[in-house]
């Protein structure tokens, strides 16, 4: 996979990973402040020490809600580099394994049986890894064609599977109770995540990014052809289903916390290729911090800027789509293995 970027010396690289660090722990800062209480606009943060409910709407409200949007953020750019270093190929995210439409299943037949905050959480959960399961095992079965191409048809055929279940639930819905509800959380949001959510997703979705971190060597190595990646010491089949079962459970953590949020996966890699130059490893640790500042910046906007709330999933889609096309009108993305 190659962006056509010029390369950028280590040094230049640890520069532009540190500023971007401080800009994420700015706007998270910013965040915090920026709502519709106690007027539209950003809270004069001394009010924190002075207002007794200023200080419990940062604290209760705010705070989990960004840091959700935080792990949100980073889980999902994290995961769409190593699955684009998988593929080589700089088009795919958690969606193209059927990762995220078997949450969405799993949260949809929840809330069609009516369960509980956790039930939904397990359900969203169970699913998406049953879908990452069902891709792995159906690409198993394929006789023809690579691994790569075995595992990005096998995603596709599950992807539409559970799409299509989900459309089934729908359909069957109670269009007063059970259907609003499914298409609300269809269209992703943090505005349920609470410090119990939080307690909840964010050990499954820290310990993904983490480990997808500390495993972006090896994942580079990857977006080579086999031959060359198993002369240079890896294992690719073995590590491939590592990369995947460890980026899925992410996706799959932050997914039944805060719905479908489409777009971060996709977009995020291709700016931190642009920011960092190339497609080096560094481009995963990059993808989680610029991913956190993606959904913080879009999550304050979804339910600061007017007086009702909008779908997370909705901002993220539009900011998305017209980043990816002036990517496409202002550079070239070559699909295709280093």
């Amino acid at each position: 996979m190659s962006s056509g970027q010029p390369r950028v010396p280590l040094d230049g690289v640890r520069g532009r990973i540190v500023l971007a660090t401080l800009a994420l722990v700015l706007v998270t800062a910013a965040a915090l402040l920026f709502g519709r209480y106690p007027t539209p606009g950003f809270m004069d943060p001394r009010s924190v020490f002075s207002d007794p409910l200023a200080l419990r709407v940062v604290l209760l409200v705010r705070l989990p809600r960004v840091l959700g949007a935080l792990l949100l953020g980073a889980a999902l750019g994290a995961s769409g580099a190593a699955l684009q270093f998988v593929f080589a190929n700089p088009l795919v995210d958690a969606g193209f394994l059927g990762v995220s439409q078997g949450a969405s299943f799993g949260a949809a037949l929840a809330l069609l049986l009516g369960g509980s905050s956790f039930v939904l959480f397990g359900a969203a959960f169970g699913f998406a890894i049953l879908a990452l399961l069902m891709s792995m095992g159906m690409a198993g079965r394929i006789r023809f064609g690579g691994a790569v191409l075995r595992l990005l048809l096998s995603g596709m055929a599950v992807s539409s599977f559970f799409s299509a279940l989900v459309a089934l639930l729908k359909y069957g819905a109670d269009p007063l109770k059970s259907l609003p509800e499914i298409t609300y959380w269809l269209m992703g949001g943090l505005s349920g995540t609470s410090w119990k959510t939080l307690s909840v997703a964010a050990p499954i979705a820290l310990l993904s990014i983490i480990a997808l971190v500390s495993l972006r060597w090896r994942t580079a190595l990857l977006s080579l052809d086999e031959a060359t990646a198993a002369s240079l010491g890896a294992r690719p089949r073995l590590e491939r289903a590592i990369i995947l079962g460890t980026a899925a459970a992410g996706v799959a953590a932050v997914t039944a916390m805060a719905g479908v949020v489409a777009w971060v996966g996709l977009i995020v890699p291709h700016i931190a290729r642009l920011a960092l130059g190339g497609d080096g490893s560094p481009t995963v640790p990059g993808s989680a911090i610029l991913g956190a500042l993606f959904v913080v910046v879009c999550d304050a906007l979804s339910r600061g800027l007017f007086s009702g709330e909008l779908p997370l999933g909705v901002t993220t889609s539009l900011i998305g789509t017209v980043a990816f096309f002036a990517l496409l009108v202002g550079r070239r993305v070559n699909v295709e293995r280093g």
